[in-house]
């Protein structure tokens, strides 16, 4: 019985030895991170000493904004602003979430077309390089003036946005094919179903996925701005609400959940790629 006690005590003290014990290996990625940002609140504190100062430091921000930062969740039943944050990003995310899906049907399959098509890229290309300098807010009167309905146009913004990465980098994969590849294809007389699945499509999708990266992350960045104008649930009107009434630290509370999710899709991404992309053409 008493070794049994000991045995059940050393068991129980494991799984809190493995913590300890994984933490002492992950110190090296976490310490740098974490003095990085003692250092950056203690600077932005600093600056924000002075009586001059109209941007309030980190200790005022969590003294005015606490709820927000604690209760995301609540208040779902509510209207428009009032609602926790969590809510306006879920709605920001929704829209991205439509917006997006068009742009990587349409981007990888016209990139495909023109890809392979060396008349049409010669046609098209010139254009796709004018459109996609356009910055996204300058889409958005565009949309309104064409829709005249916010939650379609702030859609269309995303979709124009998160398109042109990738359109382009598909048509680039499609072009980086060997002409080796190529030659193979014509001496075997592959069926065109058969050459895309093997030849094109394979080549292309290291390309597709640094296009749908770079895409999503775009799509989150247009989305913030379109929402700033056309109003209702979501993010980017819940910050311009909170700049209208003079509430800067929920704006800032808001910036770092923006961050903090656009960094969650990027390596959610990056995830997905390293999953489907294969390790030699990485």
């Amino acid at each position: 019985m008493v070794v049994n006690s000991r045995r059940n005590k050393a068991n129980q003290a494991n799984p809190l030895d493995s913590a300890v014990s994984y933490l002492k290996k992950q110190s090296p990625n976490l310490v740098p991170p974490l003095l990085a940002l003692a250092t950056f609140l203690i600077i932005w504190q600093l600056f924000t000493l002075s009586p001059e100062s109209t941007l309030p430091g980190p200790i005022k921000v969590f003294q005015e904004s606490w709820t927000k930062i604690f209760w995301p969740f609540a208040y779902p039943d509510r209207e428009g602003t009032a609602k926790g944050l969590f809510w306006q990003i879920w709605a920001s995310l929704q829209r991205v979430a439509v917006g997006y899906s068009l742009a990587g049907i349409v981007g990888i399959t016209v990139g495909i077309i023109v890809g392979v098509n060396a008349l049409l890229f010669k046609a098209l290309d010139p254009l796709f390089q004018i459109l996609r300098t356009i910055p996204p807010l300058a889409w958005l009167p565009i949309a309104l003036a064409a829709i005249k309905q916010s939650e379609p146009s702030a859609i269309f913004v995303i979709f124009i946005t998160s398109l042109w990465p990738i359109l382009i980098n598909t048509v680039v994969g499609v072009q980086q094919i060997p002409q080796d590849y190529k030659n193979v294809a014509r001496v075997l007389r592959l069926p065109q179903k058969k050459y895309f699945f093997k030849i094109v499509l394979p080549a292309a999708v290291p390309y597709i996925f640094t296009g749908l990266r770079i895409g999503i992350g775009l799509a989150w960045l247009a989305i913030v701005a379109a929402e700033m104008i056309t109003g209702g649930v979501g993010i980017g009107y819940f910050m311009f609400d909170a700049y209208n009434v003079g509430r800067t630290s929920d704006i800032i509370v808001a910036l770092v959940y923006v961050g903090i999710v656009g960094l969650i899709l990027d390596k959610a991404m990056a995830f997905v790629a390293s999953k489907v992309v294969p390790e030699e053409r990485k």
